[in-house]
């Protein structure tokens, strides 16, 4: 199979994009993305590795869905385009860092240049359709998701894992705690943010870890 991806992941993840499962996954993206809107658009679904290859990764964030509202969606979780109004997650990330780090919010919500230092933003499930939270789920990718997870995990030392909240705490149960910083905390949502989100101290923790370790802090 074709899959359009950055190089070092693709050697990674051969056996992945060779397994039955991901060959039905495909199928399953392409009918869902010709019968109708979904999101983030095609060229995008395989962003975060796009922009952070493997041996560059320095940070994992993960996230559960993409977006699925228009425009808002780029293929990183979390992450919105230029332009779109941030969600209510991604504000109270932006206030947590301000506690933390004094770094005012962004005009943009893109977190792009979060990747290029490192930051691997990976939602669990890469697509979605339009309007329909969680409608591409159990359909694959959450297997091709923890590969990439146990995969970093067993083969690079001394990375940072980031899980907000109950699901990514559990896709997070397969991390090599002995190799790996690993960072855990209520979810930055307006239900939750309250109780343990804010305070958590992750961005400043992460790069006093990344610093210890012989890596650049990330700009957050």
């Amino acid at each position: 199979m074709n899959i359009r991806i950055d190089p070092s992941w693709k050697a990674q993840l051969s056996a992945e994009f060779s397994a039955p499962y991901f060959t039905a996954l495909t199928h399953f993206v392409r009918n869902a993305y010709q019968a109708g809107p979904c999101y983030p658009p095609g060229s995008q679904i395989f962003a975060a590795f796009d922009l952070c290859p493997f041996d560059r990764v320095k940070v994992v964030i993960i996230g559960q869905d993409p977006y699925h509202e228009p425009g808002q969606a780029e293929g990183l979780c979390f992450s919105v385009a230029d332009g779109v109004p941030h969600p209510p997650s991604l504000q109270n990330i932006f206030k947590e860092i301000e506690a933390d780090l004094g770094r005012p919010a962004p005009k943009s919500g893109s977190l792009r240049r979060w990747a290029e230092q490192g930051v691997l933003l990976l939602n669990a499930t890469l697509t979605v359709e339009a309007h329909r939270a969680g409608s591409h789920q159990g359909k694959g990718w959450e297997q091709f998701t923890d590969a990439c997870i146990s995969r970093l995990s067993a083969e690079r030392e001394h990375l940072v894992f980031i899980l907000w909240g109950s699901y990514a705490q559990r896709k997070g149960a397969i991390i090599d705690r002995s190799r790996h910083l690993v960072l855990t905390s209520a979810h930055p949502s307006p239900l939750s943010a309250y109780r343990g989100f804010f305070g958590n101290h992750h961005f400043s923790r992460a790069n006093d870890y990344l610093m210890q370790h012989g890596q650049q802090p990330v700009l957050w």
